[in-house]
């Protein structure tokens, strides 16, 4: 191999194209663009614009919101929490929180708090404090031996449920 027998890969390098340079060269007056119209002007794409005629966007039914006061929390498994006790990175006899599950490599960033869901099995008898858990995932812990704390405070609309069973209850 010598200097002067250097080369790209074929395809490497794409000529550019040439426009408005003549009627030979089959991109010559309009450029390869049509003629006139916001198509043929540089810099315009109206995303979803029709024509003047009601987009589809607009004219399709809305249904749902997005609910801005909603807690995101991070989702952490029985199974995961298993991995790390066995992994030397949390210590059963201690209590559990947010704060050890995150120095334990768990998740990142603990977001609104974290809830626990039932996904695996927990062998270990430990002291969980979590802002939310799943009715199932709180058995598996109180069955291995341990007990789960929720921080998190319930939802208005199941409290006001509540009462309300419960003084229909003492009516009936």
């Amino acid at each position: 191999m010598k200097l002067n027998e250097l080369a790209d890969n074929p395809g490497a390098r794409k000529t550019r194209k040439r426009v408005g340079r003549g009627i030979g060269s089959g991109l010559g007056k309009t450029s390869g663009k049509g003629h006139k119209g916001a198509k043929a002007r540089s810099g315009v794409a109206i995303k979803g614009f029709e024509g003047g005629q009601m987009p589809l966007h607009r004219r399709l039914p809305k249904r749902g919101f997005n609910n801005i006061f909603r807690r995101n929390y991070v989702e952490v498994n029985l199974d995961r929490l298993q991995a790390a006790i066995d992994a030397g990175k949390l210590d059963a006899a201690q209590p559990i929180d947010a704060a050890a599950m995150q120095a334990a490599g768990l998740f990142k960033r603990s977001r609104d708090g974290v809830r626990l869901l039932a996904n695996g099995e927990l062998k270990a008898k430990v002291t969980l404090t979590v802002a939310g858990a799943s009715k199932s995932a709180v058995e598996a812990v109180e069955k291995a031996g341990g007990t789960v704390t929720v921080t998190a405070p319930k939802k208005a609309g199941t409290a006001a449920a509540e009462t309300a069973a419960e003084t229909a209850g003492e009516t009936a």
